[in-house]
């Protein structure tokens, strides 16, 4: 492949580039060029800036050059320091069975490797794996699924156990809360969004014109608010997200009421004439074990890059930039050993670009990693307890 710009890598052979900006208006004006410039672009708006990604083609070189001339024109600069990719990892002795499971609870879509990706691109994908090794013990990971109560109730695998009665399990027994979601508010105002953890109102559209002008309204009616909306575009979609319990005045700290921000949001999109898609609504995140949350927790945050939740008594960590999945920790029994020593059936993936990859392994191994074993551009490392990440670098 021909040589991106110095703007531009490839992560999980993606090119994909980052763009700071100032606030979501300054952004979103850069958000606008690129579905012009390339319709099929994927593009994560954000306060800070905005993610581009580009899938390959033949005229990726022209593309990825003429996106990168459109943030110099507007004064955007890149930072390709922040670029990566987290996806799960599951090994599993029948690989077929695992993938049908995971793909009703997800509704991600089979790729051409055996894996699951979701179709928006904005949860981790699922790669699958044949298994090497019998495990018969609980994972000390698993995924919290979040989707609208209407679609939970259609695609629930089965009976459902746990404290909450919500886990259920694959054929092999890796576990996923599958949670049902409900409105935002009471009445009309609010009816196209979703709370989901996070508060998610997804949006068609029928032009590039249309496209550019809600997501412009998004970002000024955020901006003018005082608050960090999380804005995606796909090809004909807008979706539009508060982050995982951001419309929570504890959990956001800003003079901010989101519901109301969301009743606006709501009348600029139908005014724009968008059509709202509620059941498009989904959240994922990743809940890891530990009998040492502090120890692992620092782990992960190191290696990820993510920032703790600002609230007392909270786990979480999350992406600065709301760009990955949330990681919760959650106490594990200490004394139950014989499921700490049990290799997980399911791990975590982290892809950077090549030039970035020996520094995150470094950064792993500083923050209390243990190198288990490596080969070209792939580091297979263990965290304090013994939960591992693969770092991946280049394509």
């Amino acid at each position: 492949m021909a040589p991106l710009g110095t703007d531009w890598r490839l992560v999980d052979d993606v090119a994909t580039a980052w763009f700071d900006a100032p606030s979501l208006s300054e952004g979103a004006g850069l958000a606008r060029r690129v579905v012009e410039l390339s319709g099929d672009a994927l593009v994560d708006l954000r306060a800070t800036g905005l993610r581009v990604r580009l899938d390959p083609d033949d005229h990726l070189q022209e593309r990825a050059e003429a996106v990168s001339v459109a943030a110099r024109e507007l004064g955007l600069a890149p930072d390709p320091d922040v670029l990566q990719q987290v996806d799960v990892v599951l090994e599993s002795p029948d690989p077929q069975r695992a993938r049908a499971f995971w793909q009703g609870v997800l509704d991600h879509v089979p790729t051409a490797d055996g894996g699951l990706v979701d179709p928006l691109r904005r949860d981790p994908g699922l790669r699958v794996r044949s298994a090497d090794e019998p495990r018969p013990l609980r994972n000390r990971l698993h995924l919290d699924v979040v989707r609208p109560a209407a679609v939970v109730e259609a695609v629930s695998p089965g009976e459902a156990s746990g404290p909450y009665g919500v886990r259920h399990a694959d054929p092999d027994g890796n576990e996923v809360d599958l949670v049902p979601g409900g409105p935002l508010g009471e009445g009309d105002a609010t009816s196209d969004w979703q709370a989901v953890f996070s508060a998610i109102a997804c949006y068609r559209t029928t032009s590039v014109a249309q496209q550019g002008d809600l997501v412009g309204a998004a970002a000024a009616l955020a901006d003018a608010a005082g608050f960090p909306l999380l804005v995606d575009l796909r090809p004909g979609l807008v979706v539009l997200d508060s982050g995982k319990d951001q419309a929570e005045a504890d959990a956001h700290g800003l003079e901010v009421d989101v519901v109301d921000l969301a009743a606006r949001l709501q009348a600029a999109a139908r005014e724009l004439g968008a059509v709202p898609e509620p059941g498009l609504a989904r959240f994922v995140q990743l809940f890891l074990d530990a009998a040492d949350v502090a120890a692992v927790r620092e782990f992960w945050a190191a290696v990820l890059g993510y920032v703790e939740d600002r609230r007392d008594g909270v786990t979480d960590l999350h992406d600065p930039r709301r760009l990955g999945p949330v990681v919760v920790l959650q106490e594990l029994d200490a004394s139950d050993g014989e499921r700490r020593r049990q290799r997980n059936r399911s791990h975590v993936e982290l892809a950077v670009p090549a030039d970035r990859a020996e520094a995150r392994v470094a950064v792993a191994l500083a923050a209390g990693g243990r190198l288990l074993d490596q080969s070209p551009g792939r580091w297979r490392v263990a965290d304090p307890e013994g939960n591992e990440l693969e770092v991946v670098g280049g394509p």
